[in-house]
């Protein structure tokens, strides 16, 4: 049976700081096949970055500032499967392209993603406490949540036909399979750079509530919503977590409060991002 090469889709918006961290990680890893770099919008020099020192990698420019239409267009290039969808300020751990491949072989998985390691040395202290409770919250061991990157298999990308005008795109993929069908691989990473303060955390996760508020409002989520957490923080408030639990959930009101005013411009919204972690 002929063996599957991964192809890796890297969306690029104003990434000239960090593309080539991304490119490296990815770059001579065992079954990494096609590589493309979709730059979008970029008002910065990441085209030029990627043309001049990575002469095999495919470089899309395009004019048009989004994501999604960025996927879109890449997907015209796919080589082969599995395709990686990796965001341009993350890294991949050290062989897990071909680890990843090979668990869609052997496997039934249709949805995948690596584990999350979050880098909070530089963070504030209140950063700090925020992902020391997110990273244990139950739901996040469901899959495919807060990984900044996903993977699919042929048959879980013909799910469906093609990434619509929205904010969350990860969301909305994960919302077309079930709980079984999707996991994170076990001894695979993938390494996410945390804000460096409060606001910036507050601007990116206000984008993640409002992504999936605006996936409720156009009814493009049919699967099960993620289980209730409220549980386990009422467990971590009578605690020795007890502080950053409480930091935790005054955050996460805020960002509620925020994301739900937003919805109500979304027609005018501007992409937020963190670029402290830069």
């Amino acid at each position: 049976m002929e063996q599957l090469m991964a192809t890796i889709i890297i969306p690029a918006h104003n990434e000239a700081t960090v593309i080539r961290h991304c490119i490296d990680s990815v770059l001579g890893q065992d079954k990494a096949d096609t590589i493309i770099v979709a730059c979008n919008g970029c008002t910065d020099n990441t085209a030029d970055i990627v043309r001049e020192n990575y002469p095999d990698v495919v470089c899309l420019d395009i004019n048009k500032p989004s994501k999604t239409n960025a996927l879109n267009e890449a997907e015209k290039y796919i080589g082969d499967y599995p395709i990686f969808y990796l965001d341009a300020d993350t890294q991949i751990g050290d062989s897990d392209i071909a680890k990843i491949t090979d668990h869609f072989e052997n496997n039934s998985t249709l949805l995948a993603a690596p584990t999350p390691i979050i880098n909070t040395d530089k963070s504030s202290w209140m950063v700090k406490q925020y992902y020391k409770i997110w990273l244990k919250l139950p739901y996040i061991s469901d899959g495919v949540i807060g990984t900044c990157s996903f993977i699919m298999n042929k048959e879980g990308r013909d799910r469906f036909d093609h990434f619509p005008d929205i904010i969350n795109d990860d969301g909305f993929v994960r919302c077309c399979f079930e709980s079984a069908e999707r996991q994170n691989i076990a001894g695979t990473t993938i390494h996410i750079q945390a804000p460096k303060d409060l606001y910036s955390l507050i601007k990116i996760k206000s984008r993640a509530r409002l992504g999936n508020m605006q996936l409720d409002k156009l009814k493009l989520c049919n699967k099960p919503k993620e289980a209730n957490y409220q549980g386990s923080l009422s467990e971590k408030l009578f605690s020795k977590q007890f502080i950053p639990t409480i930091v935790y959930i005054i955050i996460v009101l805020f960002i509620r409060i925020r994301a739900k005013n937003q919805l109500n411009t979304i027609d005018n919204y501007i992409w937020e991002k963190d670029l402290s972690s830069r």
